[in-house]
């Protein structure tokens, strides 16, 4: 009998192990309870403030898109040349207009076929945005027509350059009209694509939620779920991804790299961008609609000591608005030299021979937390009493957007990899505040230069429009540049897949765990 009770016992336990063995676990052979991860958390300095491509354009909101949706055309991360994405191909119907063949079959993520008249909507939604008319404004509207379901022709108001490169860029994902309608004034945080991960939950400050779309029409993500985290404390990101509370980091302190680079259990991963980080003066406040004020400023803050502190060496110091490597960049614009005297003597003569009071704003961001103290230091020699503000990255894009400040520390993605997404947000005229220049900088000799780049196809005649404006901007001072950016990330050392976009395009999708 006690023996008969025992062999119960024992098969009861061999039962209890076979089950754990073939239960929830052992049915999903790609899952965390096999054995195996299927969760990417890639870790950012601050959250992104909308889905909706029409509705902002800051380089988180543009990360976050671009898992969500497509585009007509994608570019390589590697060369940046453009591919087929919801378009398979493409041509010249004539000299401002492109015909576009789309991918038949390809659903939204709603259970909705994309088609072309989902193009056609989404570009006219496009083109009422204040927020991305640097990459869509010079479609016109009456030129975008549907030819069939799966054939559409968009056109320009006169030869366009940079058309390709704007069709590639995020604010030109493709939208369901279905979608956007019954979601209203809540799409950014119910956004709707075609991509390849589908938003499943936005904590607003602290997480966004994502899950693999299956029905995708491309290559399926390789990793089931995404968790974007957000983590503003640099040293913060690097301790949840040494203790696995993160597999990709972003913006990696100085500090931290040679830590970095001794675990094995880490990889460090660089790359430059297409990016630039500047001091900014509002141009449509005293004292800095003078240039003579702008420049004294310009001769007080020392470049070269910032990217050496700040960035430890880390950075280019910078001189102009486009990157090493882009078509057009200037070569020949130099750094401003320290000049105490001479920036006194300039603020002088603009009527400020004892200075004056002013703002410096910027948003919680250590690098530029830094930065702001050292231009206050700085303009403290020459008699400008800075007050530093710190604001909450939404708040901050909104109130520099209405032309609320006085000075403010920013940086501008070029997201498109062409000179125009270099200065044409920033400097035209016809952006002022949401469209990206802050400065509310206004130059007719800048505006004519950057429509003449737009229009000219022969490379070497774009290259010396775009440096001849950059010397305009330069003789303008209606910011200064500090540096050109570098994306310095880290990873898990089993984290393969991952290629940096130099534009924060990042395919995450791609990226996938090595067993």
């Amino acid at each position: 009998m006690q023996k008969k009770k025992y062999l119960l016992m024992f098969v009861s336990m061999i039962l209890v192990v076979l089950l754990a063995i073939t239960g929830c676990g052992g049915s999903n052979s790609n899952s965390e309870e096999s054995g195996k991860k299927d969760k990417l958390i890639f870790a950012a300095d601050r959250d992104a403030t909308s889905a909706d491509p029409h509705a902002t354009n800051d380089t988180q909101s543009l990360l976050i898109m671009s898992q969500i949706y497509d585009t007509l055309l994608r570019q390589n991360p590697d060369t940046m040349e453009p591919e087929p994405c919801l378009a398979e191909s493409w041509e010249n119907v004539n000299d401002t207009t492109i015909e576009f063949k789309l991918k038949q079959g390809v659903k939204f993520q709603n259970g909705e076929e994309m088609k072309a008249s989902d193009v056609k909507f989404t570009f006219e939604r496009a083109l009422k945005s204040a927020h991305v008319q640097h990459v869509v404004g010079e479609i016109d509207p009456e030129k975008i027509e549907v030819i069939d379901d799966y054939t559409i022709r968009i056109g320009t108001f006169e030869p366009f350059s940079p058309m390709i490169a704007c069709l590639a860029h995020p604010s030109t994902s493709i939208l369901n009209e279905k979608a956007v309608n019954e979601a209203g004034e809540d799409y950014g945080q119910h956004p709707v694509g075609t991509g390849p991960y589908k938003l499943v939950k936005w904590n607003k400050g602290d997480s966004i939620e994502f899950t693999r779309f299956d029905d995708y029409h491309g290559e399926k993500a390789k990793i089931k779920d995404l968790v974007y985290r957000v983590l503003p404390e640099p040293e913060n990101r690097v301790i949840e991804l040494e203790t696995g509370g993160a597999d990709i980091v972003v913006d990696v302190p100085p500090n931290a790299i040679s830590r970095i680079e001794g675990d094995s259990d880490l990889q460090l991963i660089k790359r430059a961008e297409f990016s630039s980080n500047y001091l900014g003066f509002n141009l449509s406040k005293a004292p800095f609609d003078d240039v003579r004020v702008r420049k004294a400023i310009c001769y007080a803050i020392d470049v070269n000591q910032i990217v050496n502190t700040v960035y430890e060496g880390n950075a280019v110091p910078a001189a102009g608005p486009i990157s090493p490597g882009t078509l057009g960049y200037n070569e020949d614009l130099e750094l401003y030299e320290v000049d105490l005297e001479k920036a006194k003597e300039l603020l002088a003569e603009a009527g400020y021979p004892d200075g004056f009071k002013t703002t410096l704003w910027t948003n919680d961001r250590q690098d530029r937390l830094d930065v702001a103290e050292i231009v206050q230091n700085k303009l403290r020699d020459i008699n400008i009493d800075v007050s530093v503000q710190v604001l909450e990255w939404g708040v901050y894009l909104e109130k520099t957007a209405n032309g609320e400040h006085d000075m403010y520390l920013l940086g501008w993605g070029n997201n498109m990899g062409d000179p125009d997404g270099a200065l044409f947000g920033l400097f035209s005229s016809t952006q002022l505040g949401t469209g990206g220049n802050r400065n509310f900088y206004v130059s007719s000799e800048v505006d004519e230069l950057l429509e003449q780049g737009r229009k000219e196809f022969d490379t070497e005649n774009r290259k010396q429009i775009y440096k001849e404006c950059q010397e305009v901007i330069y003789k303008d001072a209606p910011c200064l540049y500090i540096n050109y950016g570098e994306m310095i990330y880290a990873a898990k050392a089993n984290v393969k897949g991952f290629r940096m976009h130099p534009a924060m395009a990042h395919r995450l999708w791609e990226v996938y765990f090595e067993d």
